[in-house]
């Protein structure tokens, strides 16, 4: 099975923009995202009109706020303060990388934990971690609603995630160990790395090295997540796994493009509601 996160993500949007009308309806205004980025690296610009067009088609307010690359650290974060005491913003969103001269660390904590619909805010990953309510990172979250769409059974079952960061490895971990699975989290230096991965009845790859995984590191009929996003030398977009290798072998597998990406940004559209509706009910 092709998981197709094109298809997934459509649908759930298609029923996001019916709820936002209904929200608009009911509250007098929409929900609002404001995504800010700072300079003009392309792959960036790219991701942020992606997050754009979605945020139009759901029927949100709110806008784009570009900043140039030499903009200074302080002026970044005032635009941020000006945003986390804007009443009619829900959420905010800056596109990382940022420049070096910026700290993202001092970044992501000053927007408001509240308002924080990339769920990387230090309040919301320690309130994910004591199983406290918090808005979830996008990737992560869209990642078990791909393998809920899917029909794929999680509780029970061995998961490996190969990865450890803060933004994809470590909480799809935890989102994993929440539903019931046993969960190893590995990373491209674990010994017998290939032996470790076939244990596993759902393998999720975040290790940003173009077609590690290649048909030895996967059990028959497991699922296969790919949150791989490389380049080769010509220009084709690939993921962590060699994708035409493991097809044959899959249970289920995310492609790339059109894999995780689309539900990433679906889930950016589904936070930022959560965000609307936790602040109009405490009010």
């Amino acid at each position: 099975m092709i998981i197709d996160g094109k298809v997934i993500s459509q649908s759930l949007k298609d029923a996001m923009k019916i709820e936002v009308d209904a929200l608009a309806e009911q509250y007098g205004r929409r929900p609002c995202l404001m995504v800010i980025i700072v300079g003009n690296n392309p792959a960036s610009r790219s991701y942020v009109r992606g997050k754009i067009k979605a945020t139009e088609y759901c029927g949100f307010d709110g806008h784009l706020v570009e900043l140039p690359e030499d903009c200074s650290e302080a002026t970044l974060l005032a635009e941020i303060d000006k945003l986390n005491n804007d009443p009619l913003v829900d959420g905010i969103l800056v596109q990382l990388p940022l420049p070096k001269h910026i700290s993202e660390d001092k970044v992501i904590a000053a927007i408001s934990a509240e308002k924080d619909v990339d769920g990387f805010h230090p309040e919301n990953v320690a309130r994910l971690w004591l199983n406290q309510h918090c808005i979830l990172p996008c990737t992560p979250k869209g990642i078990i609603e791909l393998l809920d769409q899917a029909g794929v059974e999680i509780a029970g079952k061995k998961a490996v995630v190969i990865g450890r960061s803060n933004i994809v490895g470590k909480p799809v971990a935890k989102l994993l160990l929440d539903r019931n699975a046993t969960v190893t989290i590995a990373h491209s230096r674990t010994k017998d790395l290939a032996a470790v991965c076939r244990e596993a009845d759902i393998l999720v790859a975040a290790v940003g090295r173009a077609k590690m995984v290649t048909a030895e590191y996967v059990k028959p009929g497991a699922a296969v997540i790919d949150v791989g996003i490389n380049r080769t030398e010509d220009g084709k977009l690939v993921g962590d796994v060699d994708y035409e290798a493991v097809l044959p072998v899959a249970g289920a597998i995310t492609p790339v493009p059109g894999g995780v990406g689309p539900m990433t940004i679906t889930m950016l559209m589904r936070n930022t509601i959560e965000c609307f509706l936790n602040r109009m009910n405490n009010k």
